[in-house]
């Protein structure tokens, strides 16, 4: 990507957060004037910047939650999903319940897994699964239903097994579905495992978060949600380079779609 490009898809989002920070920093200082309701920008970035070594051993245990529970949700969603795939009854049968469970409040089953699970990282990691679970097998699912129909009866006709289609036609047809599905997860993971912490934990962003709040300390609360939110972005973007990566024949696609 060149750096023109760069240039134009970032300076809309980098000049809005700009003029939201400005904003924020204004009415702190003209507007509301107390700190224990909306700190400045600037002590939120002192505080913060003071207390990082804690924030860090706290963000530590937070990145470790999701990182176990958005892979068992990865390995869980190619799985099932590729057995409704192969299994169209296991399909009809499947896909009400992934529903349902999206009906189920977290705020209701977190403490139900505390209580089966302890305070460990089991709960946490479990409830960052569950919140990512769906977004990742659907947007598989579907990407697997919508695959090249041509090339799939072409090499059918050539007498080529199942498996073979599969990985010639199917994931790389339905990676850029997957990927979607994987930004909607990535969103989810962090904050799954932040309010998995609010339930019970010895450390965590989550329990510090709570912490700060219980001490009238607006202004580490703030940053905190700071270092949530930023490590959410960086994440979010790591999935486009994943995906260009994998998918390196989306980018000619692309260009060909751009010179008609």
């Amino acid at each position: 990507m060149s750096p023109s490009r760069v240039l134009r898809l970032l300076w809309p989002p980098v000049l809005l957060a700009l003029v939201l920070l400005v904003g924020w920093q204004l009415l702190a200082d003209h507007g509301i004037r107390n700190p224990q309701v909306l700190p400045s920008l600037s002590q939120v970035v002192s505080a913060g910047w003071h207390e990082r070594a804690t924030i860090w051993h706290n963000a530590v245990p937070t990145l470790r939650e999701t990182e176990l529970g958005f892979a068992l949700s990865f390995a869980l969603s190619w799985i099932l999903a590729t057995a409704m795939d192969f299994t169209p009854p296991v399909r009809r049968a499947v896909y009400p319940i992934l529903v349902a469970s999206q009906t189920l409040p977290i705020v209701a089953i977190a403490p139900l897994f505390v209580v089966m699970f302890g305070f460990g990282i089991m709960p946490k990691v479990l409830l960052v699964a569950l919140a990512t679970f769906f977004p990742l097998t659907v947007s598989l699912a579907s990407g697997f239903a919508t695959a090249d129909g041509d090339a799939d009866r072409l090499l059918r006709s050539m007498g080529a097994s199942r498996w073979r289609i599969f990985w010639t036609v199917r994931v790389p047809g339905a990676l850029p579905f997957f990927f979607s599905g994987l930004r909607v997860a990535i969103t989810y993971a962090i904050g799954g495992a932040v309010f998995a912490e609010y339930q019970g934990a010895e450390s965590g962003l989550g329990i510090y978060l709570q912490q700060m709040q219980q001490v009238f300390r607006t202004d580490l609360v703030f940053a905190t949600v700071a270092v949530i939110a930023l490590f959410s972005v960086i994440l979010f973007a790591l999935t486009y380079v994943l995906q260009a990566w994998l998918t390196p024949w989306r980018k000619h696609e692309r260009a060909q779609e751009a010179q008609r």
